[in-house]
């Protein structure tokens, strides 16, 4: 998994990147709550090899549970050994577009290219592929990293705000009050949604949330996992759609109605709790589709014929 011991160097590090925290705004993602649904929904629809392949790769203290390690990615990006990854985890778009564009939006604040969510994504499937369907021996990639952080940023490409807008770095400056709580409009989309509805409807027990997603997804929303699944041109994995899907969702759900000091109370929340929990969905089915393919070893044999 990549864990440390820290050193004098790394906590020297932390120190200075609270600091400067304290000065700049810091994306964040899916709470745990949220990369959490999303992986335990994704286990819930992966293949007989897909769930042995994944249960293989997970380090022994997950227990052979992905949803346990998903969050994992945000636990490590302020290490110093670890801080390339943050801005892997969103990308922004040109204020008030409403659209994205991979080769106009994927790069850093250093201006380097694929730097963003959906590199990451093109990124992490390749490197699985190239190791179970591509059939290179010389590849030295950490394939368990490899399946965590896909994991982690499938969740993150579906949060509406994680493709939000430049100027408002995703909504992370954009502050407002969810009912008496001072906050950003990022964090009511990343936790304080999921958690209000956990607490307000399921029992404060995450694992029924999830089950009543789950139900959805068998019932209200069957008919629409074909199209959830589809990627043009027969693609393993299509992030650039994901992230389409997240902008427009910015655009009429996440900035509707909340400027700058704005109070968003029961109208917005229960307006929004639908949107979020359809994409925890999407992200949760597309996420078992893309492992299906790469761990479908049926395809690999025939391949080797």
């Amino acid at each position: 998994m990549g864990f440390r011991r820290m050193g004098c160097h790394d906590l020297l590090w932390i120190v200075r990147l609270f600091f400067l925290m304290q000065l700049v705004h810091v994306v964040f993602s899916w709470g745990k709550h949220g990369h959490y649904a999303v992986c335990k929904i994704a286990e819930g629809y992966l293949t007989k090899d897909a769930t042995a392949t994944v249960k293989e790769l997970l380090p022994d203290y997950a227990n052979g549970e992905l949803a346990s390690v998903c969050s994992w990615p945000d636990d490590i990006k302020w290490y110093y050994r670890w801080y390339w990854t943050s801005p892997l985890h969103y990308v922004d778009t040109p204020s008030f577009k409403c659209n994205y564009k991979y080769g106009r939006d994927c790069y850093d604040s250093s201006g380097r290219r694929n730097n963003c969510v959906t590199g990451a994504i093109f990124n992490y499937t390749k490197q699985l592929f190239s190791a179970y369907q591509g059939y290179n021996p010389n590849l030295k990639y950490n394939l368990t990293e490899a399946l965590i952080f896909l994991a982690h940023y499938m969740a993150d490409v579906h949060q509406p705000l994680h493709v939000g807008f430049t100027g408002d770095l995703g909504g992370s400056i954009l502050k407002v009050r969810w009912y008496r709580k001072k906050t950003n409009l990022h964090h009511v989309w990343d936790t304080l949604i999921i958690d209000t509805a956990v607490k307000t409807f399921y029992g404060s027990d995450l694992s029924t949330m999830v089950r009543a997603i789950q139900r959805n997804i068998t019932d209200a929303w069957s008919s629409d996992i074909s199209s959830w699944n589809y990627c043009r041109h027969h693609k393993r994995v299509c992030p650039n759609q994901y992230a389409a899907e997240s902008v427009r969702l910015a655009c009429n759900f996440a900035y509707k109605n909340a400027k700058p000091g704005s109070i968003l109370k029961d109208d917005y929340f229960l307006s929004r709790l639908p949107v979020v929990e359809k994409r925890l969905a999407q992200g949760g089915i597309r996420l078992a589709a893309v492992l299906n393919q790469l761990f479908n070893f049926e395809v690999k044999i025939g391949q080797s014929l």
